[in-house]
């Protein structure tokens, strides 16, 4: 590896480890084996991809956070409109298949009522710490307790819906998706991201292992040629939901246009890693 800077390097070095930015440089050999790189592979090219890669996470966690609230308020509207505050305890309303974790088996609702009161009870929140002084016992209303869920909780009590309940699927159009099951495989997908990005953890290059659906989305074809198998897998697929969520929840967001200036101000990294293809730019969604 070249160095332009080696003193700068040093200290990049002493706070970024090793493991970390050997991500970004792994395309970056010519023999994997013997670790032995290619011709006029410069430690600041990597830096580089690393920085992008910073940047383009902390926009995404913005998305991410603009779609979580909505859809923690649209739940507890539309549900608590048709079967009250506690509709979160009704099990008439969610699926009666049952599974097991950790040796436990239970419906996915119960298990998820599980996280949710643990959730509610490490909650410091001042709303919270009011409902447990002034009614000690007592199951909180669902504008209380699901302010404090995780956007994993919420995706999981979604999920968890009778699939025949006309307010599943409000919720997902009112999310922009014309079917339930393509919004909780989105909300899945997006949960993953948001654990990659909550650790700081790489998404340059990364294959994701939870991929939404793609099966009738009501804005047609997204990309003009489709996008293969491979395609699918990688982020570009997952980075293309979170504007198009970002479209329905929050017009005039800016998430896009700050995507579109990060590439601008890092011209020499190969988005291509992401997943984004050909003439991605003339796409529907992205044009």
């Amino acid at each position: 590896m070249l160095f332009k800077d080696e003193a700068a390097a040093h200290h990049f070095f002493a706070n970024i480890s090793y493991y970390r930015l050997k991500g970004y440089w792994w395309d970056m050999q010519d023999d994997l084996q013997n670790h032995i790189f290619k011709k006029s592979t410069y430690f600041e090219d990597i830096l580089d991809r690393y920085n992008f890669d910073r940047h383009l996470r902390l926009i995404l966690f913005d998305a991410i956070e603009r779609i979580e609230i909505a859809l923690r308020t649209k739940m507890i509207y539309v549900l608590s409109m048709k079967f009250g505050g506690l509709w979160y305890l009704d099990a008439s309303i969610f699926q009666s298949a049952t599974l097991e974790i950790k040796g436990n088996t239970k419906t996915l609702h119960l298990h998820t009522l599980d996280e949710l009161q643990k959730e509610f009870n490490r909650s410091q929140e001042i709303f919270i710490k009011d409902q447990k002084y002034r009614f000690p016992g007592q199951d909180a209303d669902a504008w209380k307790i699901l302010e404090v869920a995780s956007l994993g909780t919420l995706s999981k009590l979604y999920k968890s819906l009778n699939h025949q309940l006309p307010e599943k699927a409000q919720i997902a159009n009112e999310m922009g998706l014309n079917l339930h099951n393509e919004l909780s495989s989105w909300l899945e997908a997006i949960t993953y991201l948001r654990n990659i990005i909550a650790h700081h953890s790489r998404l340059w290059s990364r294959s994701m292992v939870k991929t939404p659906l793609m099966l009738n989305n009501p804005s047609g074809a997204w990309f003009n040629n489709g996008l293969t198998p491979v395609q699918i897998k990688k982020p570009f697929l997952l980075i293309s939901c979170l504007v198009y969520l970002c479209n329905e929840v929050t017009p005039g967001h800016q998430i896009k246009s700050k995507i579109l200036s990060l590439f601008n101000e890092f011209p020499s990294v190969q988005v291509y890693k992401l997943g984004f293809v050909n003439n991605w730019k003339n796409t529907p969604i992205w044009s």
